[in-house]
Parts: C-alpha cells; sequence; structure tokens
C-alpha cells in the first residue's frame, strides 16, 4: 500500500461521502484507537463511512488493490480485529442510527451503533433488544457473534432476535440477508462473525422492557466465596427465565455502598436482574442475601438504561485487556474451587472472573438453528486480565492462561467466539462445533479468496 500512487488514493476518497484519513492527518492516531490498548496497529487507509454506498466503494477498491481489509464497529473486539496493519480500514462508527417502529416492534439499527445508542432509542418506546452488558460495546460485532446479556434468558440471544440484515459481501454488492432472501447468509451471519462480510443494518425485534427494572448488587466477602459459590449453582437452577443472577470475582472497587475498609478486598459479587418490579424480585434477594455475611447491597428500581451502564466504568477504554473464557453446561465443586483459587491471587485490582447466566430462552433452539452453536450452556465464563502498564504483561498473561489451563477439565469444551483473543484461532472449531463444516461451505460461496480475514477466521479451503 505504500507504494500506491497518491491519484489512485485520490480518486478512492473521490468515491466516499465520507472521510479517508492515512498516517500523519489530523484524527487518524484517534481514528485508530480501540478499546483494548494492547492493540496498536497502523492502517494505511480508514475509511469513514458514512452511509452502505460508501461500504460497497471501499470493499471494492481493497479487492481491486489486493489490500488487507479490517471492519470496525463499536471497536470493542478484545481481539482488536477492527484493524489491520499497511491495508484498508472500513470505519463504520459515523454510522449509528437507529429507527424504531413501537408499534410493529421492530428497530433498524446500523452497523456502527452501540449498545448505548439502541437502548436509548427503544428505550424511549419502552423497548428493548437482547444485547450485552457494556454500553459502549458495538452492537454489530456482538450480534454477529451470538449475543447474551441480562434479557437472553427471558427472550434469547441478539441472533434470535434478528429478522435479517442488510450486508456487502465480498464482491461489493448490497444483499439483503433474511430468512426469505439469501437464508444461507442469513444462517451465517447469527454467530458467524464478521467472516461473511460487513453488516451496515440490522433488523431486530423489540420487547416491552423498562424503562424501569430491578437490579443490582450483593456483595460477600471472598472467604465465604465457596458457601456463596455452591449455594448461587444451585440458585440458577430453579429460576425462572425473567430473572438472572450473574458471578463477579474480583478486588472490591470502591462503590459507595461498600465500607472503605473493604475496598480493595476479595469479594463475590453477585448481579441480580428483574424487569418486573422490586415486589416480584424481593423473594430472589431474600434467597440470596442468606447465602452468607453481606458486605453490602444496592438493589432496587433502576431506568434499564443505568443498569446497561453500570459496569462501564470497570471496562472503561485505554486499559490493557487479555481474555480467556469456557463455557460450562454446569459448575462442579471442583470447578468453583478453581475459580477461588485464582480470583484469590489476581495479579492486578482491575483484573475479574465473571460467569454470566445464560439457559432459558437462549437454549431453546437446536445448535443448528443458528451459526451459534452452544444452546446447552449454563454459564459463559470469562477471565479479565485487565492493567494498565506493559511492565505487568507477562505476570497478568500469565496468569489468565494459568487460570484457563486449570479450569479447562471442568468445562465444556465449547467457547463464545466473541471472547477469544488474538492468539486463539486454533479454537475455531470449539466456537462452532458441529456447525463449522456449514459455515465453511457459505464462506467459499460468498467469499472464496477471504477477503474477510480479520477475524477468527473460516478459512473457505478449510
Amino acid at each position: 500500500m505504500t507504494n500506491m500512487k497518491n491519484d489512485m488514493v485520490d480518486a478512492f476518497k473521490a468515491t466516499l461521502r465520507g472521510p479517508v484519513l492515512q498516517p500523519g492527518e489530523p484524527g487518524y492516531d484517534e481514528a485508530r484507537a480501540v478499546w483494548n490498548a494492547m492493540i496498536d496497529r497502523r492502517p494505511a487507509l480508514i475509511a469513514r463511512c458514512s452511509g452502505t454506498a460508501d461500504v460497497m466503494a471501499a470493499v471494492r477498491f481493497a479487492r481491486a488493490n489486493g489490500l488487507p481489509l479490517a471492519v470496525r464497529g463499536g471497536g470493542h473486539s478484545i481481539a482488536g480485529s477492527a484493524l489491520c496493519d499497511d491495508g484498508l480500514v472500513i470505519d463504520l462508527s459515523g454510522m449509528r442510527g437507529v429507527h424504531v417502529d413501537p408499534r410493529a416492534r421492530h428497530a433498524w439499527v446500523s452497523g456502527g451503533a452501540t449498545l448505548a445508542d439502541v437502548d436509548h432509542e427503544t428505550q424511549s418506546c419502552g423497548l428493548a433488544v437482547p444485547l450485552g452488558i457494556n454500553s459502549t460495546t458495538g452492537a454489530g460485532g456482538l450480534t454477529l457473534g451470538g449475543g447474551f446479556g441480562w434479557l437472553s434468558r427471558m427472550y434469547g440471544l441478539a441472533v434470535d432476535n434478528l429478522f435479517g440484515a442488510e450486508i456487502v459481501t465480498a464482491d461489493g454488492q448490497r444483499r439483503w440477508a433474511g430468512l426469505q432472501e439469501e437464508p444461507d447468509l442469513f444462517w451465517a451471519i447469527r454467530g458467524g462473525g464478521g467472516n461473511f462480510g460487513v453488516v451496515t443494518l440490522f433488523q431486530f425485534a423489540l420487547h416491552p422492557v423498562g424503562p424501569e427494572v430491578t437490579a443490582g448488587l450483593v456483595v460477600f466477602p471472598a472467604a465465604q466465596g465457596r458457601e456463596v459459590m455452591r449455594r448461587y449453582r444451585d440458585l440458577v437452577d430453579t429460576l425462572p427465565d425473567e430473572l438472572s443472577v450473574w458471578a463477579v470475582l474480583r478486588q472490591a472497587p470502591p462503590l459507595p455502598f461498600l465500607s472503605p475498609e473493604v475496598h480493595g478486598s476479595g469479594i463475590v459479587a453477585l448481579a441480580l436482574f428483574s424487569p418486573q418490579g422490586p415486589g416480584a424480585a424481593q423473594p430472589l434477594l431474600e434467597r440470596v442475601r442468606g447465602f452468607g455475611q453481606v458486605l453490602g447491597e444496592h438493589v432496587g428500581p433502576m431506568p434499564y438504561e443505568a443498569w446497561q451502564k453500570i459496569f462501564d466504568p470497570l471496562l472503561a477504554p485505554g486499559a490493557r485487556n487479555y481474555w480467556k473464557s469456557h463455557n460450562f453446561t454446569h459448575l462442579s465443586d471442583d470447578a468453583i474451587d478453581v475459580v477461588l483459587r485464582f480470583a484469590g491471587s489476581v495479579p492486578t485490582p482491575h483484573c475479574e472472573i465473571f460467569l454470566g447466566l445464560i439457559g432459558g430462552k437462549a437454549n431453546a433452539h437446536p445448535p443448528d438453528a443458528t451459526a451459534y452453536p452452544h444452546r446447552n450452556v449454563q454459564f459463559a465464563m470469562n477471565v479479565h486480565g485487565r492493567w494498565l502498564e506493559a511492565a505487568d504483561d507477562a505476570s497478568v498473561v500469565g496468569w489468565t492462561r494459568d487460570f484457563f489451563a486449570a479450569a479447562a477439565p471442568h468445562a465444556a469444551g465449547s467457547v463464545y467466539i466473541n471472547f477469544l483473543t488474538q492468539d486463539e484461532g486454533a479454537r475455531i472449531h470449539e466456537a462452532y462445533g458441529p456447525n463449522y463444516a456449514r459455515l465453511v461451505e457459505i464462506k467459499q460461496r460468498y467469499d472464496p479468496d477471504n477477503l474477510f480475514r480479520f477475524n477468527h477466521n473460516i478459512r473457505p479451503d478449510a
């Protein structure tokens, strides 16, 4: 790309409504910064697309000139696949429109929208899409990997609520993928990641949620972790689909409802969520309180939008991150002991282990209904290795990998694709299991030259 003539680049720029940034230009370094500070790549061109026509032109330009091509939505991917070196980045961050039809209960979401963008518009109508838990996450990338969060037990995954999508494929053509049009492509993008093109518009089903929900945290000391976690495991087996409780193990941040002497100590925090009023959640809260000595709690009515942002401060951009993840169909006593042992030896106060509760309606489909296959998973466990200084790289990465290895014998042998880091390409089969062969076939059809390869790649020649 460094040898490409200026007139070719200028001609490309003239085909776009949005700007095209090159190294050294104002805004370039800002545009190449992503959520994970470990990712430091220098694209030759960043096309900040203003619409689908810009995306089509950018795909054709990359293909015609043999350029590496990456696609940036929210820029939140742990693997940093939003960027490539010496190639072209299609940046969708300017395409953040969300249109809601409250009567049909549909939302049309542009490819660069974040969860905050979606929640802001849908909550104005008392509706919501089942998405994730961090408001700065890109809705597109989350959905393409499956997408689970607080509403998944009630309404399924993000991909279960997708009616269709506009996608620009490797030939530079705009297509609509749905159950009636391009059904194989529609199946593939519901969990197959960014392997099949650039999704510029999603059409989602909406559900009545909020504007007020009941949610919050109940915090226990790490010293009581074994009893709390075993009782938590037994609790979730009896929960109705409309209730969810996640577990987070870490050092206590300076939360205002915790005494100062608790800050920095090891804790087990149980995050409770109910779309109903406080009265409906009260029996659950009372039961959770009985798990042990409560160090502090803050549970009650709050806006759904506020709850969706509650963990944003712990996942703010600019830190260094390295994750490892396992799926679990059940938490054995041995698995709990491994979790507690490593939670007690976190290398920085920013590290944490969380267990996201799935189940419910998310598991109400057969494994081959969508490209996302994990319809028997009860917990997605993620190890957040997180730190601020490069000098801590070895210790945090080592701790994260050691935990992953120790937990593996107790896990399901599968993984959520959105939690894979850039060095885990070998786990692609764990991510797709029995659906992998069909994904390869569809990849061969829509992207035989593997133009879209800066992702957890499904190779067309596999």
